[in-house]
């Protein structure tokens, strides 16, 4: 399975995206469907937010009352904390159950708006970011939504810099224009990226090199890789690696990762090798993992 986060600011057009994806063939999860769903009439997390913040949060009906529930839940930081305590698990036990379901083989793309602010990204084998510039976004807003300006630009605001999201991108594709623009582009990542990186993960082989795998590549190269692919071996070695150091050269990406604990190397690439393949790396020698991503080469030895 690859694991693909896709997130965006308000009004990019990130939902464009994910459906041009779905009709490709990704499965599609969408965090903010989930996170309605588990407070659904009847759910275990509706009785909890009504438990914690009182009766006042439904409607007539007995649904959440949205504008209610914001009034009391962020009236402060430890309300703020007890809303997240009861809906992060069960937002993260439903999407694993959607994970979980999905044929082997399958591209898995997360479509989670606050995947920067949250951090999130070393957890997803590659990060597609979507962007459009400030007025566009605003000018959506106002257009299809139906906010005020003031409001549009107020929400932008809260949300993570452009630079942030610059940093967490794998892939970066720009949506300032009309409507239908960036499918071939999504297209293009779709058939030269995103499937031959699921098909090397599955057979466990490395990526060939690829110069068409670079379609809307994030522009800050080589570095920015070194960087991101830093992070998702951390997250996925955890405890295992004492030390982890990546660097670009002229092939792309060399890292090393020094593993904890009296071992000789390739016994623990042996323990490493499938959460390698969590972060996007087969097997190619006896302490040696090179990238299944045809876009972003890359070599990680194992040392003691």
């Amino acid at each position: 399975m690859l694991r693909v986060g896709l997130t965006g600011g308000i009004g990019a057009g990130k939902s464009t995206v994910a459906k041009v994806l779905a009709r490709a063939g990704a499965t599609v999860i969408d965090a903010d469907a989930i996170a309605r769903e588990v407070v659904e009439p009847g759910t275990r997390g509706l009785a909890e937010l009504v438990s914690e913040f009182g009766g006042e949060i439904l409607t007539g009906d007995g649904a959440l009352d949205r504008p209610a529930l914001a009034s009391v839940a962020f009236a402060d930081e430890a309300s703020r904390l007890r809303l997240n305590a009861i809906l992060h698990p069960l937002i993260g036990a439903r999407t694993q159950e959607h994970i979980d379901a999905a044929p082997a083989g399958s591209i898995v793309v997360q479509d989670i708006p606050l995947l920067v602010e949250g951090a999130m990204g070393p957890l997803f084998h590659l990060v597609v970011v979507v962007d459009a510039d400030e007025e566009t976004r605003v000018s959506r807003l106002v257009g299809s939504r139906g906010l005020d300006e003031a409001d549009a630009r107020a929400r932008i605001a809260a949300q993570a810099t452009e630079d942030q999201r610059r940093a967490a991108a794998d892939v970066w594709l720009d949506n300032s224009g009309p409507a239908g623009a960036l499918d071939p582009a999504v297209g293009r990542l779709w058939e030269h990226r995103l499937e031959p990186f699921m098909r090397n993960l599955a057979a466990r082989e490395a990526a060939r090199p690829a110069p068409e795998a670079a379609v809307a590549a994030n522009p800050d190269g080589a570095e920015g890789a070194a960087r991101r692919l830093a992070q998702r071996l951390r997250a996925a070695l955890g405890g295992d690696a004492a030390e982890v150091a990546a660097h670009a050269n002229g092939a792309g990406v060399a890292a090393t990762v020094r593993a904890a604990g009296d071992v000789t190397a390739d016994v623990m690439a042996d323990a490493m090798a499938e959460r390698m393949r969590g972060a996007g790396l087969v097997r190619s020698g006896a302490s040696r993992f090179r990238s299944a991503d045809p876009g972003a080469p890359a070599t990680v030895d194992v040392v003691a």
